[in-house]
């Protein structure tokens, strides 16, 4: 495994700061504000198209109270997905999977966190196959280990992270999860963890996670002297609302 010079910055859901999150208008300002990566959510519809949402229902971000798997991919297009994020938007829409990955400029890359079952996987493999964008500028995600198993066993060309938190029940959790987190991640080749900024990340923490043989991603985070820590203690990729903002941090402009 090569592990990057420096951090890559991750625009989570897009510039989702500044724009709604999982739209065209938030992926454009991701890579407006000069995101290395973008990470998006993917579900599927009731008749199979793969949508970007985080959440189970469409309620927070379009008003519909529907889950996606109740829709046709139609009916989900004239919902309005813009507009709860400030009047400018009104009109997005939610994006399909292939007009997220057409976004993806040629030196670019995008992380696709798997948001519902192993269902999904044929799908993105057809979506993924069928992309302009190199296999090795995508990145998959998940908290799930069996889905993510999954999709790595169907695509293992594929880089596959597993994500997961710091706390557990509100409480954070021993360093000895970490070492679980890594023979989960190694027994099934995954490519690496993506982790909450709320590990108690520092040098030795990232060395543990490398000498494994894995990448090592850190997110949401918003907060500039915990990003440039990160930096300091040599993690991978920083996942952000703000990337932008988070680009000047390190530079020492903001």
């Amino acid at each position: 495994m090569s592990f990057p010079a420096s951090p890559l910055i991750v625009a989570h859901r897009g510039a989702s700061h500044d724009a709604p999150e999982n739209t065209l208008a938030s992926i454009a300002l991701g890579w407006a504000q000069a995101a290395d990566l973008l990470e998006i959510d993917v579900r599927l519809t009731r008749d199979g198209a793969v949508v970007l949402l985080h959440d189970e229902t469409l309620a927070r971000t379009t008003g519909c109270p529907a889950a996606p798997q109740a829709l046709d991919l139609a009916t989900i297009r004239q919902l309005d997905a813009g507009a709860w994020k400030a009047p400018q938007y009104t009109g997005q829409r939610v994006p399909t999977l292939p007009e997220a990955l057409a976004a993806v400029p040629a030196d670019k890359g995008i992380l696709i966190e798997i948001k519902c079952g192993a269902e999904i996987v044929p799908a993105l493999q057809r979506h993924l196959a069928q992309a302009v964008l190199p296999p090795e500028r995508v990145h998959l995600i998940c908290f799930d280990h069996e889905v993510l198993s999954a999709a790595k066993a169907a695509m293992p060309h594929i880089k596959a992270l597993f994500l997961a938190g710091g706390t557990h029940e509100g409480r954070p959790r021993p360093l000895s999860d970490l070492d679980a987190l890594i023979a989960a991640a190694r027994a099934a080749n995954f490519d690496g963890l993506d982790l909450g900024e709320d590990w108690p990340i520092d040098a030795a923490f990232v060395r543990r996670v490398h000498a494994a043989g894995l990448l090592l991603h850190i997110w949401t985070v918003n907060d500039g002297a915990r990003a440039r820590q990160l930096v300091a203690a040599g993690v991978d990729g920083i996942t952000t609302d703000r990337p932008g903002w988070l680009r000047k941090q390190l530079q020492g402009d903001g």
